[in-house]
This record gives structure tokens, C-alpha cells and sequence, in this order.
């Protein structure tokens, strides 16, 4: 009676290990959601619009630090403004939480740069939605408030 116990455990445990390797790992999707946070940022410094077009989904829902609301064209016009010079963008930590197919991003960032010549200094916490769509992740809404 033991050796049949055993056996089927050990039938179950193969069972689920073979079935796990086949799931796509939750770190995996956490590390290439930070990469893409990453990606956001460096491309907004360089103010490049295209770069960026490949992270966002058609329905983007974008709320600013000021409260205004965009959608993806309206975003992506902000960052092409060539009277906001962005000198240093970084993050003071993410945490990402993975549900299947969604993914969400929460953390602090620091930017610094001009506006129409005048320095500024944003400090800021945000949230991220991310959705996986054929196997790409793109963000589909995102909000800022600013820490004081």
C-alpha cells in the first residue's frame, strides 16, 4: 500500500512539474514589464514618440500629475514638445503584480529638466496597467501624483 501511495505521488508530482514548465513564469512577466517602465522613461527623455507608440495600446487612458486626462495621440504630442526638455528621468523603486494576462506597476519616479527654459523638479508616484496582447505587453492606462 505504500509503494502504490508513493508511486501516485510521485505520478502527480511529474504531472504538475510537466504542466508548469509549459506556463509562462510570473517573474519573467514581472522583469519584462520593469524592462519596459525602463524603456518608457529613456525614451521619454529623449523625447522619442516612437518609441514609445510600441508600449501603448490604442485606448491608452493617460491622467497626468496635474490631473489633465489624454489619450495616446494627445500623450505622445507631450512628449514630441520640443519647449519640454526632460534632463533626468529615474525610478525609485517598482513593484509589479501579474494577473494572468494583466500586469500592474506601481512605484516613484524623480524627472528633472526645463519647460520653455524655466528647471523644474517632479516627484512623483504612479500606476501603470499593463495588458498582454499576443504575447506583447502594452500599457493601457497610466496615472501620476505628485509627492509634495
Amino acid at each position: 500500500m505504500r509503494k502504490i501511495l508513493t508511486l501516485l505521488l510521485a505520478i502527480v508530482a511529474l504531472g504538475l512539474a510537466a504542466r508548469m514548465q509549459g506556463l509562462p513564469k510570473a517573474a519573467d512577466d514581472e522583469t519584462q514589464l520593469i524592462q519596459l517602465e525602463r524603456s518608457w522613461n529613456q525614451a521619454e527623455m529623449g523625447r522619442d514618440s516612437r518609441a514609445i507608440t510600441s508600449l501603448f495600446d490604442d485606448t491608452l487612458v493617460y491622467v497626468d500629475y496635474d490631473g489633465s486626462l489624454m489619450n495616446k495621440a494627445q500623450y505622445l504630442r507631450t512628449v514630441a514638445d520640443p519647449t519640454a526638455k526632460p534632463e533626468h528621468m529615474h525610478d525609485e523603486g517598482m513593484k509589479v503584480h501579474v494577473y494572468s494576462s494583466a500586469g500592474v506597476v506601481t512605484g516613484v519616479y524623480r524627472e528633472t529638466g526645463t519647460i520653455k527654459g524655466k528647471p523644474y523638479t517632479r516627484r512623483a508616484r504612479f500606476t501603470d496597467t499593463w495588458i498582454k496582447q499576443n504575447g506583447q505587453w502594452k500599457c493601457v492606462a497610466s496615472q501620476s501624483t505628485l509627492i509634495q
